[in-house]
């Protein structure tokens, strides 16, 4: 009860984690405009809750691509998790496994994905980030490994045309590579709880890519590759339909922020979208998630499974998000203030705090389901129109 909501663990991670590694994940890119708009943009939409029905239990189960799942929150792709909290990967497969939640792990994550599947066989989802040279050779290497591996859904985010200038890492010397200073080991050394983290999980590293490196290739190496090979770049409709016809599970593609590009995943024989702006770390002009979600759902109907991520925070937040269209959502940030926080009972401890508010959420609405959550009146001031996207009908 020490923590209970997840704003409360912001200030104590910020407290046990060096200072480069809390602004790499609290920030975003530009002016950070994009970030608040997302949390501004969330609280600002109303509910209304209706009393008086029948009562019944309240259930935030969520059947999603054909799996029952604990409830709608799927543990989002987090790129250098392990540099925030060392061993975060892992320690998010089995929070997922445990409590029967998806978690989509990121191809910069720091464990692989087969380890990931190892640990959470029936939960593991896939973020792919492609790399457009010798065309797309590694792309679909890893599409074949995450299909080898038992990956049960597959992300192809779209939203990293090119790199971004996320102006709080070049101030810390993370961009474009991270240069050691007395500053940085000062920082470290004053975080006794992440330092014997690093020392039990080792230094973290981008596991996924480790193969198309030279043998033993350190961090150099690898972040390099990542560098020189425009990660995330490069991706097209057409790759699009390359990689659905590589892969025969479940497919989403990730960074639909325009009604146009939903349906144009719709002709590319997708199975779903995250309504995604990259949690405001990509296009710092961007609306905020939550305010183009429901043009985009009235503009692809019941054709796609409909995701959204960047700026939940509460499962107040996941009522609203489903109320506004969504299926499910992804939570990225609050998981990682969690183990900032709290260490390896981190995870767990979030995922409770927003099931137990999404119960409450629930209840109080009088939706008691989240189906019954997309039949509440909303009233949601920033949301766009279809109009303003330009579109007259669909």
């Amino acid at each position: 009860m020490r923590y209970p909501t997840v704003a409360d663990l912001v200030e104590p991670a910020r407290r046990r984690i060096p200072y480069f590694a809390f602004d790499f994940l609290k920030g975003g890119t530009g002016d950070e405009l994009s970030c608040e708009r997302n949390y501004r943009a969330i609280r600002e939409v109303e509910l209304a809750p209706r009393y008086g029905g029948p009562i019944s239990s309240v259930d935030i189960r969520a059947t999603m691509f054909g799996r029952e799942l604990a409830s709608p929150v799927v543990i989002s792709p987090i790129g250098m998790d392990g540099a925030i909290w060392p061993g975060a990967t892992r320690i998010l497969a089995a929070t997922a496994r445990d409590l029967g939640i998806a978690y989509m792990p990121s191809t910069m994550a720091t464990a692989s994905i087969e380890e990931v599947a190892g640990i959470a066989p029936d939960n593991a989802w896939f973020q792919l980030y492609a790399f457009a040279d010798n065309d797309h050779d590694v792309s679909f290497d890893l599409v074949r490994r995450a299909e080898k591996a038992g990956a049960g859904v597959l992300a192809l985010t779209v939203d990293i045309p090119s790199p971004p200038r996320r102006v709080r890492d070049m101030r810390n010397g993370l961009l474009p590579k991270m240069k050691l200073t007395p500053e940085k080991i000062l920082a470290m050394l004053s975080r006794p709880a992440w330092l014997s983290a690093v020392a039990r999980e080792g230094m973290p590293t981008l596991a996924n890519i480790r193969p198309y490196c030279t043998p033993g290739a350190g961090r150099d190496e690898l972040e390099a590759f990542v560098r020189n090979n425009k990660a995330g770049a490069g991706v097209t409709w057409d790759t699009v339909r390359r990689i659905r016809d590589l892969w025969k599970k479940p497919l989403l593609v990730k960074g639909i922020m325009h009604p146009a590009d939903a349906l144009e995943a719709v002709a590319a024989g997708v199975d779903g979208i995250v309504v995604s702006n990259h949690g405001g770390r990509q296009f710092d002009p961007s609306p905020a998630t939550i305010d183009v979600l429901p043009a985009i759902r009235a503009a692809v109907g019941d054709k796609l499974t409909v995701l959204m991520d960047s700026g939940v925070m509460s499962g107040t937040d996941v009522v609203k998000a489903i109320a506004c269209g969504a299926d499910g959502v992804l939570v990225g940030r609050a998981f990682m203030y969690g183990l900032a926080a709290l260490g390896t009972d981190g995870a767990r401890h979030v995922a409770h705090i927003l099931h137990e508010e999404l119960r409450v959420a629930l209840a109080q609405s009088g939706a008691d389901t989240l189906e019954g959550a997309r039949q509440l009146a909303v009233r949601h001031p920033g949301a766009w129109s279809l109009a303003e996207f330009g579109i007259q009908d669909v």
